[in-house]
């Protein structure tokens, strides 16, 4: 015999316990969601200010971008109170950001002394000196890699690089090559023997270039070191490369070791440090593993698109720094899964950028 028919007009009691499943309480103090609402502004200009205290609370990634500044101005706002030291705050950046159009923002953070220490790749390097002797140009995505190739043009993700800036390159790095060979082997036994290092090296291009428009000539002339522990990784280790058969039989040395205790001195001795990381890779552990030498990072901005899922330290958020002791426990951090040109020109603007003297304090 067939069950009666429920009721046609009303729904299934199932289903509404289902669907108008009572909530508990939330806790007090919750953050409400909030919009950012340009009738707020009718009559004046949008500030970067409203544009960041407008996305704060407005969730997902803005809210990230939000973190990161309030971040980045506690770095840059703290103060020893005995010794009246500021955050030792490390950068580090890939080397397509200095390809990019983020170069602009890069070179301001070094022209007025707003880092510390900078750590790239060689790109990093290169790509800096390069785009002051030729220009970098925009370009495709989806252009294909063969038709690119027989014109001898280099594609960077929708940049254009033509293979004639880095013979330009080659024709101003080798005699510069040439000049620290041979000063590296006439102080040889001498009380100022030359030891060039990776850091060494960058110190003096920025010296050479003589260009303003150079992320390393502001290194230079504020004395800001550069590491580049992967320094033959790009063209700058092809110059070393063809270097060796130009200067045989004596070889320029460059020595890693020494900057290895550098950056990890600088990182002992800062009264507090502060991470700033546009990209994974070696940039980002260097950095990392430089304060694990003094127990951790007091404060930690990342910025890339990595996921974690595979396991490489390009994706780790930085609850994993912590665990390895690269981060203090109870540290500020953050993690925005922004592309870094996307959105570090807005976090620059509503951090450094907002320094009148636009100098921080040493």
């Amino acid at each position: 015999m067939m069950a009666p028919l429920e009721n046609a007009r009303a729904p299934p009691a199932s289903a509404i316990g289902a669907v108008l499943l009572e909530s508990s309480g939330m806790p007090e103090g919750s953050q409400k969601v909030e919009e950012l609402d340009f009738n707020k502004f009718s009559g004046r200009e949008v500030t970067v200010d409203d544009l960041v205290s407008g996305m704060n609370h407005m969730g997902f990634q803005a809210s990230s971008i939000g973190e990161s500044v309030r971040i980045i101005n506690d770095m840059r706002a703290w103060q020893d109170p005995e010794s009246s030291e500021k955050t030792t705050i490390f950068l580090g950046y890939t080397s397509n950001l200095i390809s990019s159009g983020l170069r602009g923002t890069l070179r301001y953070l070094a022209e007025h002394s707003h880092v510390s220490v900078i750590v790239t790749t060689a790109g990093g390097v290169e790509e800096d000196f390069i785009k002051c002797l030729a220009d970098t140009y925009m370009g495709s995505f989806t252009t294909p890699g063969s038709e690119l190739r027989s014109k001898g043009l280099n594609r960077i993700g929708n940049l254009i690089v033509p293979n004639n800036n880095y013979c330009l390159f080659e024709d101003w790095v080798v005699p510069i090559l040439d000049t620290m060979l041979e000063e590296q082997e006439t102080s040889k036994g001498t009380d100022d023997e030359i030891n060039w290092t990776p850091s060494k090296v960058i110190h003096r291009l920025g010296k050479e270039i003589n260009d303003e428009r150079s992320v390393y000539y502001w290194c230079y002339k504020n004395n800001i070191p550069v590491f580049c522990p992967a320094l033959t990784d790009g063209s700058l280790g092809d110059m070393l490369y063809f270097h060796t058969f130009k200067a045989s039989p004596q070889q320029l040395k460059i020595d890693i070791v020494e900057d290895i205790r550098k950056i990890n001195t600088i990182s002992v001795r800062a009264k507090r440090a502060g991470m700033i990381i546009l990209g994974g890779g070696v940039v980002k552990h260097h950095i990392a593993n430089a304060c694990l030498m003094r127990n951790g990072a007091e404060s930690a901005v990342y910025i890339n698109t990595a996921q974690e899922f595979d396991g490489s330290d390009a994706g780790a958020r930085p609850d994993e720094a912590v665990s390895w002791g690269k981060i203090k426990v109870g540290a500020d951090s953050v993690k925005v899964y922004v592309e870094a040109t996307a959105c570090f020109p807005l976090i620059v603007a509503a951090t450094f950028a907002k320094d009148k003297a636009h100098h921080r304090n040493k």
